[in-house]
């Protein structure tokens, strides 16, 4: 154990935010590495203050935000099945998912390219030969898709559940709840201290720092600019027929002609057509609080109107909620070292959940033998070159 200090409980890695990156990280250092290791989170996850509620998140390898992603997205896939196996819990539903859009949509042109330059599955056809094979869709050959066989939907809080359990049973691993860091320091002899608001402190040699929303904040007051924004979103569930069940309907990304971005899941378990908007969303500041669904004009209006254009099986809104992402400027996550022994690993919100097994193996790795997987380059800060020098 690496004690820095006799005021406060000192172990080798401190995990700030139990969420899905720092509980696939805790996870995967319960069975790789003999270090001791302290989780924190402010509330309990799973549950609604992150990135990782709402029940269902999409696993594609094709990827439209970038073909650098695909040998993650691989490895992922391959984690979520052996934590399936080893759980004995349905995590992953092999629906398939169809990207629809207008022909040449950089989106849509990125999936074709994906799976091309990897030599993934991917069946590409015109929107009307693509309505006859899934009724539910009503589309004509203004637009195109490129249905991926092997993509699913990932059930998100049964594996935080699952990951959660296991990391309980490592006698090397102690997870606090309710432990809402609010600043960060550097330790008299070395490594970081985080302190809670309620007084208590944790420190260790090296710290991963995946608490979303609160990573901007927390390395603000050491000196470092983080390009981490917050946005509200907002999804729906609603009744359909049985066009949408999961067994006849797969998931989907949809291109509208306007550029808008939608996302959507079939009938899971009885839960009904679920559908959100990946684009557009209302900015919010850190801790600002999030206004419920239907209290901002547009929630209702910008998912109905595409359920009436493009899906004539879906019937009333059940009910609604929100969610926040994080971003950075270019979408892509943000995982680097701006100081020594500090990882920060954020940015994921919109398309981060489903690389979360293969994130957290290669987050252990750097934080457990200091070594970055080459998988990771595309997400290091200097890319955003304003922030050159921002660091002290």
């Amino acid at each position: 154990m690496a004690a820095l200090s006799t005021d406060y409980p000192g172990t080798d890695y401190l995990i700030i935010g139990a969420g899905s990156m720092g509980m696939a990280t805790a996870d995967w250092l319960a069975r790789h590495s003999d270090a001791s290791v302290q989780l924190l989170d402010a509330f309990s996850p799973p549950h609604e203050h992150g990135a990782h509620h709402g029940e269902t998140r999409l696993l594609r390898q094709a990827y439209g935000e970038g073909s650098s992603y695909v040998p993650l997205a691989r490895r992922a896939l391959k984690l979520w099945k052996q934590l399936e196996e080893e759980s004995g819990e349905t995590l992953f539903q092999p629906t398939g998912v169809v990207n629809v859009g207008p022909p040449g949509a950089p989106f849509i042109a990125q999936v074709e390219a994906s799976a091309r330059q990897h030599g993934l599955a991917l069946d590409s056809l015109p929107g009307d030969q693509l309505a006859r094979r899934w009724p539910g869709w009503a589309l004509d050959d203004t637009l195109h898709g490129c249905f991926e066989h092997e993509a699913g939907v990932l059930f998100v809080e049964r594996i935080l559940k699952c990951w959660r359990a296991r990391v309980e049973h490592s006698p090397r691993i102690a997870l606090a709840t309710g432990a809402q860091v609010i600043r960060l320091e550097a330790g008299e002899q070395g490594g970081w201290v985080a302190i809670c608001a309620d007084g208590q402190r944790f420190g260790a040699e090296r710290v991963l720092l995946s608490s979303g929303q609160c990573i901007a904040p927390l390395m603000a007051g050491l000196g470092v600019d983080l390009p981490l924004t917050r946005v509200r979103k907002t999804f729906a569930w609603y009744a359909c027929d049985a066009r949408y069940a999961q067994d006849h309907f797969p998931g989907f990304s949809l291109t509208t002609p306007s550029g808008a971005i939608y996302y959507g899941f079939p009938d899971i378990e009885g839960a009904g057509f679920k559908m959100g908007r990946h684009d557009s969303g209302q900015p919010l500041e850190s801790g600002e609080a999030m206004a419920a669904f239907g209290e901002h004009g547009d929630d209702v209006s910008e998912l109905q109107q595409v359920v009436d254009r493009y899906f004539p099986g879906i019937g009333a809104l059940r009910h609604g909620a929100v969610c926040q992402y994080i971003r950075t400027p270019d979408e892509h996550f943000l995982i680097d070292e701006p100081l020594p022994g500090l990882i920060v690993a954020g940015g994921f919100s919109g398309h981060g959940f489903k690389f979360a097994s293969a994130l957290g193996e290669a987050l252990g790795i750097w934080i457990d033998q200091q070594r970055r997987l080459p998988e990771l380059a595309l997400f290091g800060l200097a890319r955003f070159s304003s922030l050159e020098g921002s660091t002290q």
